[in-house]
């Protein structure tokens, strides 16, 4: 099993598990994160989902053999009932990280390696990462010959800015742990030792709250920039405020 599932709590730690590959989105793994994810949000004891590969890589990204097959138009896609069409084939590597991003529970990324293309957008899919100084954050897609996809543009420029997701992808500039934090691309830079408990932690206080408000916040924090203007900003806010007090769930602490 390319994808080991453990429960801290209510935090379910996804920890990509195939290490001869370095981690690479296989079919298989694809197949095991959505299912993951699934039985997650399906589950009421879990509130939030930490990522994370087995050293010494995150993801590497990609199976190499599925990217090649891209450049064969004759070969077979991998998986069965998978259109045959290029953009079919890598919607299927797609679907990985895509169910993490579309996740309705909060995500943390322990980037403990390389993140690199496909595995540079999984860890782009989650709400925070947190760092250890040895990862690496490349994106890839052009010195490989190819344009960068799944969105990949979009989240890194949101991310980081334009000009150094400029840097990142045109020109190459591999990342580090330290590197991510100065550029906003992690939250935190956490030596190897503590990286995966303070990822839980910080999932772990995510998960405290109910499961239905943190759904309404993180889409909230989603649509807020493109809100067409400050006032249907607080009007959408507003509507979801009241709903919020209507649980009741309220409680003022001192």
């Amino acid at each position: 099993m390319p994808l080991r599932v453990e429960h801290r709590d209510r935090v379910a730690v996804l920890t990509l598990d195939d290490v001869d590959r370095r981690n690479a989105l296989t079919p298989e793994l694809v197949g095991e994160i959505v299912a993951a994810v699934d039985a997650a949000e399906a589950d009421d004891g879990v509130g939030a989902l930490v990522v994370t590969g087995t050293p010494p890589a995150f993801c590497s990204g990609a199976d190499v053999s599925s990217l090649a097959a891209l450049g064969h138009p004759t070969r077979q896609p991998e998986v069965a009932g998978a259109d045959a069409s290029g953009g079919g084939r890598l919607q299927t590597v797609y679907d990985g990280f895509l169910r993490v991003y579309r996740s309705t529970l909060p995500t943390v990324a322990a980037v403990n390696g390389p993140a690199v293309g496909a595995g540079f957008n999984l860890a782009l899919a989650c709400d925070v990462r947190i760092a250890a100084p040895r990862a690496r954050f490349e994106a890839r897609f052009v010195r490989l010959g190819i344009h960068p996809g799944g969105g990949h543009a979009w989240l890194l420029e949101r991310a980081v800015g334009p000009q150094a997701a400029a840097a990142i992808v045109m020109f190459g500039e591999r990342i580090d742990g330290e590197r991510a934090c100065d550029l906003g691309l992690a939250w935190a830079c956490v030596g190897d030792d503590g990286l995966l408990d303070e990822s839980v932690a910080l999932a772990a206080r995510a998960a405290e709250a109910p499961a239905a408000l943190q759904r309404e916040v993180k889409a909230t924090l989603r649509q807020a920039p493109w809100q067409p203007d400050f006032d249907t900003a607080v009007s959408t806010e507003l509507e979801r405020q009241v709903w919020s007090f209507e649980q009741g769930w309220f409680a003022p602490r001192r």
